[in-house]
């Protein structure tokens, strides 16, 4: 089972993994229940997964800190709560932690959520298995970043030049202006691979424009 949270906090109504395994501990009394997260010390986590991985826990209770690199092929039932706090990304890597064996195996991913986007997001790891497909899907649906701004991910809006655009075109020209302005002032800059290819595309876009 993986919780998004580690404990349970006033200020998200989220699943936490400490609470699930204390209730899961209580709920199944007959069977041997692990926890694991990434507060804990590097040795304990590590022995809790070799537990696990050795048959000696029935149930793990995680973090997403079994992600990556974790390889229990006896593992063939994931339990993610509150879903769509996770990325595409995360739930794709997380459901590739059960299904590593010889047993059918599933994933089962649980959300409350009611927004159409978050419903969208889950339905694309239900249709597709491909992390290419996924990680288009989830940059259709969420949109780039913003490297500059507040949400400091993804890249800025970027823009493509046309070479039918005056304006453009004065500002390409503008700028291989200032380069060589830069070169005048210190000709060891010509010798520099960067602001050769830079000529050389400057070049060639010329040339594109004219056969244009």
């Amino acid at each position: 089972m993986v919780a998004p949270l580690v404990v349970e906090s006033d200020a998200l109504s989220a699943a936490s993994a400490e609470a699930e395994a204390e209730r899961l501990a209580a709920a199944l009394p007959g069977l041997k229940v692990g926890l694991v997260h990434g507060q804990q010390r590097a040795d304990l986590r590590d022995e809790t997964m070799a537990a696990f991985a050795a048959g000696e826990l029935d149930v793990l209770v995680a973090t997403t800190v079994v992600e990556v690199g974790i390889d229990v092929p006896n593992a063939s039932v994931m339990l993610v709560e509150d879903a769509e706090r996770f990325g595409l990304a995360q739930l794709h890597q997380l459901r590739g932690r059960v299904g590593r064996g010889p047993h059918r195996s599933y994933c089962i991913l649980l959300s409350d959520a009611t927004d159409p986007l978050a419903r969208r997001r889950l339905e694309v790891l239900r249709e597709s298995s491909d992390g290419f497909v996924i990680a288009e899907a989830d940059l259709a649906l969420r949109g780039a970043g913003n490297l500059l701004g507040t949400r400091q991910s993804g890249l800025p809006p970027l823009r493509v030049a046309s070479l039918f655009e005056p304006r453009h075109v004065a500002l390409a020209e503008r700028a291989r202006e200032l380069a060589d302005g830069l070169v005048a002032d210190d000709p060891g800059l010509a010798r520099r691979p960067e602001l050769a290819r830079l000529r050389a595309d400057f070049a060639a876009a010329e040339e594109e424009g004219d056969a244009a």
